[in-house]
């Protein structure tokens, strides 16, 4: 009987040494094959650190190429407090090269972290330093810098990148979701301990798509001209602020746009944001004679004025809503086209009181007053137009010669614009194609017309006009030897903010107009803010806009008209 007992144990311990490698051999199965994929994540996650990165942005360049904003791979660095023996003495080490307080830099490397940032986006050669500074659980990893090759070049238009790499102002903001590319990751690897494995400097894993790049209408030429002038413009002027844009007036393509003081997008960190605001769409203000160009279209296209109809000047005095209206001179007995030549306040009221509020008003929406030009850039103002239920007495006088109405430096040269384009309005814009990483046409814009104004003979019958506002009238100093030109000068009192008044010292002169007056190049418009000493618009801003026409339209190579005889006026407005 024991032989059979004995053959029975070893059967059963046989038995439980299958069951038992059976079931060895399926966990095993189940951890190598179906539980593979969940547990490689998990000894990844254990043993890498992975560091999410801004992706690569798109460049911006002008109409022929030019390169405006990059992007360049400086260093950041970043530490691992686990694996520090002194956070105290790392700190005080990395102080000096960092430009980071030792403290500072000490309670981050103390943190109960495996990742800590330290600074980001250094100069390379504060990388160099760092490279021959061996430190255990410091480590460098490259990152994308925005950078701005012209420096303050077109800083108003273009805006600026944050640390992270996000478009805060300009171009930079208003095209974010083009010019941002794929995130990036880097990653770093840990040791059985989990601390932090790496090499001095690291490159990325991954190559994410870039951002598109966006060509703009900005031609880097003319971008200069209009600076260099403007600043010079308003040091010589000791005035406030300037503001120029050139429009192409036939597409409504923005060629230049130009604020005084400029900023270097390079460097924003210490300044105001008033410093960076782009006042030609910012900043709204009363412009003077210039608005009785758009009065003259709309007193001619409704046949109340012809260029030769006689219009009084009552002596330079005219009495409105218990107030008085003066000009500059005493004036008698002017044809329509004198009143807006010599820049007649009492002509231009007499001439809004013939067109009535009602019309009036229509045509100041129609040339797009009271709204955004819907220029594709940001932060743009749309003015200030009353409706003529809320204007007084005076109202309508006044915004004849460009007083009780808000205008900005692009609404205003966008109006002129119609004009000197045959009477369409369009809108303005600055970017006009925008392409992948491949330099492959993913968009391009196209002029767009908003709406017609003006009829093509009313628009012949102004140019006409305007140009006797240069040959013969305030305008003679934006005059351009061998072209012939159309403009209107205007000189604006600003509200004092402290009595509410027109100020008796402070005022914007301004100059717009467009060049060849026949066949238009360009549309301009020159805003002076708070010149001091002699402030006329004739005076301060015609000559820039003369100096800048000269210089833009032989670059283009832009032929002569034919030579006129330029009568050099001593106007004022």
């Amino acid at each position: 009987m024991a032989a059979p007992l004995g053959r029975g144990r070893r059967y059963i311990t046989l038995l439980l040494l299958l069951c038992g490698f059976g079931v060895v051999l399926f966990r095993l199965a189940t951890l190598q094959v179906l539980q593979a994929a969940e547990l490689t994540v998990k000894a990844d996650r254990q043993h890498q650190k992975t560091v999410s990165l801004e992706g690569v942005r798109g460049t911006i360049v002008d109409r022929h190429g030019k390169m405006l904003a990059m992007n360049l791979e400086v260093p950041s660095v970043f530490g691992v407090p686990t694996a520090l023996d002194s956070p105290a003495k790392t700190a005080r080490s990395l102080s000096p090269v960092l430009h980071v307080r030792a403290d500072e830099l000490e309670r981050k490397l103390r943190q109960d972290r495996g990742f800590v940032w330290l600074a980001r986006k250094l100069d390379p050669e504060q990388g160099r330093r760092l490279e021959r500074m061996p430190m255990e659980g410091i480590g460098i990893v490259l990152e994308g810098r925005r950078f701005y090759p012209k420096g303050p070049l077109l800083s108003h238009v273009l805006g600026f990148a944050g640390m992270d790499g996000e478009g805060l102002e300009g171009i930079e903001r208003r095209y974010e979701s083009h010019l941002h590319g794929e995130k990036r990751v880097t990653v770093l690897q840990r040791d059985a301990l989990g601390r932090t494995v790496f090499p001095k400097k690291m490159s990325n894993e991954q190559s994410p798509a870039p951002g598109h790049q966006l060509v703009l209408t900005i031609d880097e030429v003319i971008q200069y001209i209009v600076e260099k002038e403007l600043e010079e413009a308003v040091a010589r002027a000791e005035a406030k602020s300037g503001t120029m844009i050139v429009l192409d007036p036939s597409t409504g393509a923005l060629l230049a746009s130009a604020v005084s003081p400029r900023f270097d997008p390079n460097t924003v960190s210490a300044l105001r944001p008033d410093r960076w605001r782009n006042r030609a769409l910012t900043d709204a203000y009363e412009p003077g004679s210039t608005m009785k160009a758009v009065l003259a279209a709309a007193a001619i296209e409704e046949r109340v004025m012809k260029a030769d109809t006689l219009v009084f000047g009552e002596q330079g005095r005219m009495a409105i809503g218990n107030t008085m209206i003066h000009d500059h001179e005493k004036l008698g007995w002017l044809s329509f086209a004198q009143v807006i030549q010599k820049s007649s306040n009492v002509g231009a009221a007499k001439a809004g009181m013939a067109l009535g509020e009602q019309r009036f008003y229509r045509y100041l929406q129609s040339f797009g007053f009271g709204e955004r030009t819907e220029i594709d850039l940001p932060g743009e103002a749309a003015g200030l137009l009353k409706h003529p239920r809320e204007w007084g007495g005076r109202t309508l006088a006044s915004i004849s010669m460009g007083q009780e109405i808000g205008v900005t430096p692009m609404q205003m040269v966008s109006a002129v614009a119609a004009i000197a384009n045959g009477g369409v309005l369009m809108r303005p814009y600055v970017v006009s194609e925008i392409r992948d990483a491949q330099g492959q046409t993913l968009k391009e814009v196209q002029p767009h017309v908003k709406r017609r104004v003006i009829s093509p003979e009313t628009a012949r019958t102004v140019t006409t006009i305007l140009e006797g506002v240069v040959t013969d009238g305030t305008g003679g100093k934006a005059a351009i030897a061998g072209f012939r030109v159309a403009g209107k000068t205007g000189t604006a009192q600003k509200i004092d903010s402290r009595t509410g008044r027109y100020s008796a010292s402070q005022f914007v002169s301004s100059f717009v107009g467009y060049v060849p007056a026949n066949n238009p190049r360009l549309a301009m418009i020159v805003v002076i803010d708070e010149p001091q000493g002699e402030s006329w618009g004739g005076t301060v801003a015609a000559p820039v806009f003369n100096r800048v026409g000269e210089q833009v339209l032989n670059y283009l190579g832009v032929s002569s008209d034919v030579p006129v005889k330029l009568a050099m006026a001593s106007g004022k407005q």
